[in-house]
């Protein structure tokens, strides 16, 4: 799922569409916020509550919490049920039978049944609901790619077997299918509320933890338990999501509970004799970020000019001097702790004379073009890593660099209709599924493949990996596609992602997760 970072302060403390946005959580005081007691979080508002049209962490975050599908991840990224209660396989392990728990509602109180997940589905496929990530999450199921393209009325993969049994035919055996059924696309959503008008999501029914209770543009929203839920019910009763202020001054100011940390207060932080250090909380991300560059337009239609740009950026430099060691470098794609990442991937590293030489040796050699660096964010998106970075071609390379800054709102459209030469972005793990990043980011026929790259070499192999049972199998076909793909270097891969935050003693049942999953539903706060 894409995150795009930018900065006024620093990159890092911007982070608009990152997975944990929706963890910073904080208790509520009645300073002029809506209701009484509750918690608090300082994030970003939703670019839409549809689940089938969510493709940032941002909009993910709410998604989650006030929608639910048939599975779900747990704290441990383990698939387990969630509307359904359990599950069959057949033999051939093509179709699947869920069968649904009993008393699942809605929030208005309507019962939920199998038909409502067949609407849902053929909802997301449907050409007039322009999904743009229907294909990538829910493609594996039979008759949905025919639905897409307006060639059916309906997804014959998809059948009601009774009230409370749906059954889900997929093309062919694939471990990681009932893990895509987590991703909001395979979401339930009620036919009615869609049908209520376009705004529809703006005042969603949903079946998660919470619903939506009142959302003022610009300056919060606000959730609120669902009484319905059939699991275990949440032990807040209202989370309020605050859209504007400074978010480590209000924790300073006790105005908040937890707060994620940024470059510019990092240090402090992590200094054992400041107080802070003692509400300190450090988590990994499944993320990686990246500068992606478009294999169809030049310069970068050479891979010796993508791996010389690779080269000359000296990506150590900039985690110490700049990001101050909150990130790690990324020598490939898949970050640690995803099955499939390999410590001995070496990548391109920082060698300024071999990028000179392949230069030198490319279509190229005569002179590059101007190069446009597009990044997200508006009038405040252009940070100091963007213009370290671009100084680091410019010097190395004596390539002409903009930097142009792009507002969140257009930039992911953009980027997949590939309309830029380059493009800072980064992705954090839907499901935890080396599939996940390099089959959907970089087979030759994915939506989500934002470069337009294409080997069909690695094409076929991604193929072989979808079908292979055998996990160790599958992970070694996946380490040597990500070599691959690195040496071809669509992507300059910049670091992986981590997260810190600051949590008051108060807060109890915080764990932050590596990616988007539902985790307020078990916070509480004892005074």
């Amino acid at each position: 799922m894409a995150v795009v970072f930018s900065s006024k302060e620093t990159f890092i403390t911007r982070k608009i569409a990152l997975v944990v946005v929706v963890f910073l959580l904080a208790a509520l005081s009645c300073r002029g916020l809506p209701g009484g007691e509750g918690l608090t979080l300082f994030g970003a508002a939703p670019s839409t509550l549809d689940p089938a049209c969510c493709t940032d962490a941002t909009s993910a975050s709410y998604i989650v919490e006030i929608f639910s599908g048939l599975a779900t991840l747990d704290r441990d990224l383990e698939v387990i049920p969630d509307i359904a209660e359990r599950w069959e396989v057949s033999a051939d392990n093509v179709t699947y039978t869920f069968h649904l728990r009993e008393e699942v509602r809605f929030h208005n109180g309507r019962e939920v049944k199998a038909s409502d997940f067949k609407y849902s589905i053929e909802r997301a496929a449907d050409p007039e609901t322009a999904s743009p990530v229907a294909e990538a999450y829910l493609g594996d199921i039979v008759g949905v790619k025919e639905k897409l393209r307006g060639e059916a009325d309906e997804v014959s993969g998809v059948r009601v077997v009774d009230e409370k049994t749906l059954q889900i035919t997929i093309d062919a055996p694939k471990a990681y299918f009932l893990a895509k059924l987590t991703h909001p696309t395979a979401f339930v959503v009620d036919e009615e509320n869609v049908g209520s008008g376009a705004d529809w999501w703006q005042h969603p029914n949903g079946t998660g933890p919470f619903k939506l209770g009142e959302w003022r543009e610009e300056k919060w929203i606000v959730l609120e338990r669902n009484e319905y839920f059939y699991r275990e019910k949440a032990k807040l009763e209202r989370v309020t999501f605050i859209l504007r202020g400074n978010p480590m001054m209000m924790y300073e100011n006790d105005e908040i509970d937890i707060t994620q940390v940024g470059t510019a207060n990092i240090e402090r932080v992590l200094d054992p004799t400041n107080p802070l250090n003692e509400e300190l909380v450090i988590a990994p991300e499944l993320s990686v970020y990246y500068i992606g560059f478009n294999t169809t337009m030049p310069p970068f239609d050479d891979a010796k000019v993508r791996q010389a740009f690779c080269h000359v950026v000296d990506k150590d430099k900039i985690i110490e001097i700049l990001l101050k060691e909150i990130v790690s470098p990324a020598a490939g794609i898949l970050p640690p702790g995803m099955p499939g990442y390999s410590e001995k991937l070496e990548g391109l590293s920082y060698d300024v004379a071999s990028a000179q030489q392949l230069i030198a040796e490319s279509s190229y050699s005569d002179g590059l073009p101007p190069i446009v660096l597009s990044v997200s964010g508006g009038c405040a998106g252009v940070s100091s890593v963007d213009i370290a970075i671009a100084s680091m071609w410019q010097e190395n390379l004596g390539v002409e660099v903009e930097i142009q800054s792009v507002e969140w709102e257009t930039f992911l459209d953009e980027a997949r209709e590939g309309r830029y030469q380059a493009f800072q972005i980064g992705w954090v793990a839907d499901y935890p599924d080396a599939e996940n990043f390099l089959d959907l980011l970089f087979h030759s026929e994915s939506v989500e493949n934002h470069t337009a790259y294409r080997n069909p070499e690695v094409d076929e192999l991604l193929e072989m990996a979808r079908v292979e049972s055998d996990l160790d199998a599958r992970l070694e076909i996946y380490q040597a596609v990500e070599e691959t793909i690195v040496a071809d270097a669509p992507w300059l891969p910049l670091w992986f992602g981590q997260s810190y935050y600051l949590v008051k003693p108060e807060v109890k049942g915080f764990s932050p997760a590596p990616m988007v999953i539902p985790v307020l539903q078990g916070v509480w706060l004892e005074r």
